[in-house]
C-alpha cells in the first residue's frame, strides 16, 4: 500500500509532467479549477487547484473532502502511483471503476485529452 508521502510525491510528479506537456495535454492542463484527490485506502484527500498547467496541493484532510471541488478524483494510493509511473492506463482504470473522475461536462470534454 502506497504511503501518504508516496502519494504526495506522485501528485508532484504529475504536476511536473503536466507543466512540461504540449499540445492538447497542455491545453487541458491550463484549466483553472479546484481539485481534490481522495486516496481511498488511506482515507485522506489532497485538495488544491489545477492552475497554470500545474497541480497545486494546498491541503491534506482526513476522509472525503469537506467541500466539493470542480474536478474530483478518487482511487487507491497504489493506483495513483501506478498511473503517474505509466504502469496503469487511465482510461481503462476509469472505465473499470478503479479510478473515479467527476467534473462538469465541459471540463470532462477538455480533460479527455489527458486520458
Amino acid at each position: 500500500m502506497a504511503t501518504m508521502a508516496e502519494c504526495r510525491s506522485a501528485l508532484d510528479r504529475l504536476s511536473d509532467n503536466l507543466a512540461g506537456a504540449d499540445g492538447d495535454v497542455r491545453s487541458a492542463a491550463s484549466l483553472d479549477r479546484s481539485l481534490s484527490c481522495h486516496i481511498k485506502d488511506l482515507d485522506v484527500t489532497f485538495t488544491g487547484r489545477l492552475a497554470g498547467g500545474r497541480i497545486q496541493v494546498l491541503d491534506t484532510v482526513e476522509g472525503p473532502p469537506a467541500e466539493k471541488a470542480e474536478i474530483r478524483l478518487a482511487m487507491t494510493g497504489d493506483d495513483l502511483v501506478a498511473l503517474v509511473d505509466g504502469e496503469l492506463n487511465f482510461a481503462k482504470a476509469w472505465g473499470s471503476g478503479r479510478v473515479r473522475l467527476e467534473a462538469g461536462f465541459r471540463d470532462l470534454l477538455k480533460l479527455r485529452s489527458l486520458l
